[in-house]
């Protein structure tokens, strides 16, 4: 059976209120339609704090391969921050793969479809509460930053709606903030010091921002309600927990999100009639403390008991996987035992036993760069075109394991083999990205069923920067191992590295397998150095190890064994006239390096090889036999030279 139509979901912080509204609003229409969804989200805003983090976190959105869905939503109220503005340019540009339907909600990125907010009756309502409820008239507006397309809506909205009521607004009341609670807590500042006279009521474009002022406030020793009172918008959980809670109006953004995914299905199954998103509009008011109206009780305590710390339960082990909240996360020591991982294999098999702080899932994945573990910092920028399933959870299929030897690799493009499969049920695909400040790791693929109540929240947040920071200490170890392990200057094996390499070698050899040992040594190293200089030499002995390694089999290895000496050794199935070839492979490879290099002296080596009979693995005498052919080469080389 042919996989289901999927869409694309492109949004920022899933675990937040927004966050909740779009993915409820793509989620359910997605599922009466019988279409997947694949989400790609940043978990932290745009512009952070801590930059390289968010950069880090930003990759994400350069995974997908856009031409492989049937459509595109995305949430640009989000992801058009103007604090980062690049960013809209550079998804813009990715965008021109996509082959489908391609929507934003809000504002334009790029000259794609843009679905408009559906805010309008809500934003009216609040102006409503306050002055035909309330009665109040001298009014300030909170909005967002100055220029941005939702403060500006939403303000909009505002004035005219005040102006119908009779209690127009001037504009020395009219604030632009950042939608955040550091703007509301400047105007309450303001207020204190008598800059701005204190008004009957501030309405404010969103709880944040209200709730920053109303705290200040309240610590000076203002009264609200009594003295002012404030509405906000979006009615998030943040507004029910402060000393004075705020009532607050819902968004509608879930309508927008709907109405987006109804866009894209009306172009691609014309013929399949629309069932709009219905939404209750009774239901869109939360009254709280902050305007003297009762509180909404009941709310208030859900918020309070999804707030709490758990440090103990008494579930049974299905509401146990149920409830999975930050107090369990915190208290299982996750975090140590990811850390305390001595090896790669380790930190696998820990990370798969303690993915069940994700749940619920039908499949968990964590997906990485095949060169995760060694690549260098800088090297670590985007994702490699062939992706390692590291780690594979699944409770529906055979995907199920943290082995080595069982992992998969896969073209990056398909982004996980679960997409490419068909769901019984609509399902959601979230990816998420794993990387240790900016620099990128890989992702995590986590696959529920879109009628799912679960969203992806702070639980999975954190639980995967403990991940994030398991893997770079993973690196860090690493590194130190191959310092311990690899010549500084050509990152060959130094003579540990080879004995570590043979042992394990030598473990995985079949009784068949023939050893295969080629010395080589640098000719005219002296002369080079005493003539041209020491960098110069440096250049020699790096251009005689890259002629080994580009002459070795992929299952060899190269080692350094002193200043300008190398061995090349492998283990496996070898004929009798190997080394007569590999002496021609390699001298004809380090004959075009130094031919191309454009130095004022010939670049050349003496090699020897020798090859073991079948299951004689003596590697010292090997290559003792090896070395003494390298220099019955040399010295016919220099006759050679002198006749």
């Amino acid at each position: 059976m042919s996989k289901r139509k999927t869409i694309a979901l492109l949004n920022l912080m899933p675990e937040t209120t927004h966050g909740n509204n779009i993915a409820r609003g793509v989620f359910g229409q997605c599922d009466k339609y019988g279409y997947n969804v694949a989400a790609f989200g940043s978990m932290t805003p745009l512009a952070f704090y801590h930059q390289l983090y968010a950069d880090g976190e930003r990759m994400i959105y350069d995974l997908p391969d856009y031409s492989s869905f049937d459509g595109i939503v995305i949430d640009a109220i989000s992801l058009t921050d103007q604090s980062v503005p690049e960013f809209p340019p550079h998804l813009a540009e990715m965008l021109k793969a996509a082959k489908c339907p391609v929507v934003c909600m809000g504002t334009g990125i790029g000259e794609h479809k843009v679905i408009k907010s559906s805010n309008d009756f809500n934003l009216r309502e609040i102006c409503r509460h306050v002055v035909c409820h309330h009665g109040k008239r001298d009014i300030i507006i909170l909005t967002g930053p100055k220029g941005n397309h939702e403060a500006e809506d939403r303000l909009t909205i505002f004035l005219d709606e005040l102006e119908k009521l009779g209690a127009p607004v001037p504009e020395e009341n009219i604030v632009y903030g950042n939608f955040w609670y550091d703007c509301g807590t400047a105007l309450a500042d303001e207020i204190l010091s008598g800059k701005r006279k204190m008004p009957e009521a501030v309405i404010a474009a969103s709880d944040h921002m209200a709730l920053g002022m109303i705290d200040r406030l309240v610590k000076n020793g203002v009264k609200v309600p009594d003295d002012i009172i404030a509405v906000g918008f979006e009615a998030t959980q943040e507004a029910l927990l402060g000393e004075v809670s705020l009532t607050s109006f819902e968004s509608n953004f879930t309508k927008t999100a709907a109405d987006a995914v109804d866009y894209i299905h009306s172009i691609i199954e014309p013929d399949v009639p629309l069932q709009p998103y219905e939404p209750q509009a009774d239901k869109i008011f939360h009254p709280a403390m902050s305007c003297g109206c009762e509180p909404d009780l009941r709310r208030a305590a859900q918020a309070f008991k999804d707030a709490l710390y758990y440090r103990s339960r008494n579930y049974t082990e299905a509401e146990l996987m149920d409830n999975i909240d930050i107090g369990l996360l915190m208290e299982n020591y996750v975090s140590e035992i990811l850390t305390a991982s001595e090896t790669p294999d380790a930190c696998m098999e820990n990370i798969y036993h303690n993915s069940y702080l994700t749940l619920p899932f039908l499949n968990f994945g964590l997906c990485l760069r095949t060169d995760w573990l060694t690549a260098d910092n800088s090297e670590l920028d985007g994702y490699t075109d062939k992706m390692i399933l590291a780690v594979a959870n699944s409770k529906v299929g055979d995907l199920n394991y943290h082995e080595a030897e069982r992992r998969v690799v896969f073209d990056r493009r398909i982004m996980h083999p679960a997409l490419q499969k068909y769901t019984e049920k609509p399902c959601v695909f979230y990816f998420s990205a794993v990387h240790y400040s900016n620099r990128t790791l890989g992702y995590t693929m986590l696959q529920r069923e879109l009628s799912n109540k679960h969203i992806l929240n702070l639980v999975f947040r954190n639980w995967l920067r403990n991940v994030n920071n398991a893997l770079q200490m993973l690196r860090a170890r690493n590194s130190y191992v191959m310092l311990s392990i690899r010549d500084n200057m050509t990152g060959l094996y130094n003579r540990r590295g080879m004995y570590e390499s043979f042992e394990k070698m030598q473990a995985a050899a079949k009784p068949a397998d023939r050893l295969f040992t080629a010395v080589i040594d640098m000719d005219g190293l002296k002369y080079i150095n005493d003539t041209f200089g020491h960098n110069e030499g440096d250049y020699g002995i790096n251009a005689v190890s890259k002629a080994a390694q580009q002459s070795a089999r992929e299952e060899e290895f190269c080692v350094r064994a002193g200043g300008d000496e190398f061995y090349v050794i492998g283990i496996g199935s070898y004929a009798d006239g190997e080394c007569e070839k590999r002496c021609a492979a390699y001298l004809a490879a380090l004959a075009d390096i130094s031919a191309n290099s454009g130095k004022p002296y010939p670049i050349s080596a003496s090699i020897g090889c020798a090859l073991g009979d079948a299951g004689d693995f003596d590697l010292e005498e090997l290559l003792r036999i090896a070395d003494e052919e390298m220099y019955r080469f040399k010295v016919m080389r220099k006759k050679h030279r002198l006749s």
